[in-house]
Order: C-alpha cells, then sequence, then structure tokens
C-alpha cells in the first residue's frame, strides 16, 4: 500500500491479487491503492470471473471503492459493471456476495440518477429467484430505498 500507483508492474499486481486470502486484506488494498492504479480498474473485467473467491471478492470491492472515492467518474461509467454484478450476485460465497452487494449499494448511494438505476439492477436481480442473488438484491434494495439514503440524495439535488 505504499507503493506507487503508476509504478506498479502487470505482473506485480496480478501476483499480489492472487495472494490475497482474506477479506480484509482485499479491502484495504482496494481501498487504500487498487483504485488509484489504472491497470486495476482495467482488471476488474478479468478478475468478476476468477474462481479464486477473494480474486473474484477484488473485482467487486475495487468497483465499490471507486463509486465511493471517484468523484469525477460520471453516472455512465457504472453501466458496464451492471451485468457483472448481476451475474456475480449467484455466488453462493460469503465474501463473494457482500463485495457484490456492497459494489450495488455504493453505485447506488452516488446520487439519484445512479440510485434509480442500481435499483432498477436490484430488482431485476432478484428475478434471477437464486438465494444468494435474493440475499444482494434485498440487501441492496432495503439501503437504497432508505429513508435515510432517499434524504441524503434529494438534498445533493438541492
Amino acid at each position: 500500500m505504499i507503493e506507487n500507483p503508476e509504478e506498479i508492474t502487470p505482473q506485480q499486481l496480478d501476483s499480489w491479487v492472487h495472494s490475497f486470502y482474506s477479506w480484509d486484506i482485499v479491502d484495504q488494498a482496494c481501498l487504500n491503492l487498487l483504485d488509484k492504479v489504472p491497470l486495476a480498474r482495467e482488471n476488474i473485467f478479468i478478475w468478476c470471473d476468477a474462481e479464486e473467491e477473494f480474486v473474484k471478492r477484488t473485482a467487486f470491492s475495487l468497483i465499490a471503492v471507486i463509486a465511493v472515492h471517484d468523484k469525477k467518474a460520471s453516472d455512465d461509467y457504472f453501466n458496464k459493471y451492471y451485468p457483472i454484478i448481476k451475474e456475480a450476485s449467484k455466488d453462493n460465497r460469503n465474501f463473494v456476495k457482500k463485495s457484490v452487494n456492497w459494489a450495488l449499494r455504493s453505485i447506488g448511494k452516488r446520487n439519484i440518477n445512479c440510485n434509480q438505476r442500481a435499483l432498477n439492477v436490484a430488482y431485476d436481480i432478484l428475478k434471477l429467484d437464486d438465494k444468494s442473488s435474493r440475499w444482494v438484491a434485498n440487501g441492496a434494495i432495503r439501503e437504497l430505498e432508505s429513508e435515510k439514503v432517499q434524504e441524503r440524495l434529494i438534498k445533493k439535488l438541492g
């Protein structure tokens, strides 16, 4: 986490991500370094299909962190992540489904437009009729439709 983001090589990044062995290491790496590494963002679409639980978690934790940290990212930037969020919602591994849910909730809390789009995706996920997908969707819907989140998003408008 003390590496210069511009100097990270593809080999370094791959080695690090494939050595992650717990959710907290994944999340701290995403929060403190990987969101600043352009190559890491490019790898989201590789990592989201990984068999290894913590590699896959890295993809979705990174999306969540980008949604919170990258204030300049457009709403449309996140559209490319909805299909992989929907697909990964079917992964019943605890640390994956929690990061998938985190990614969807984080996007949905950016602003009112992202909130509506994330809610639409959550309701689509709910239709998958899969236990893990229901967990992801219901958690996102509960938070994104909550009075607290809705009030905060409406205040951002004015």
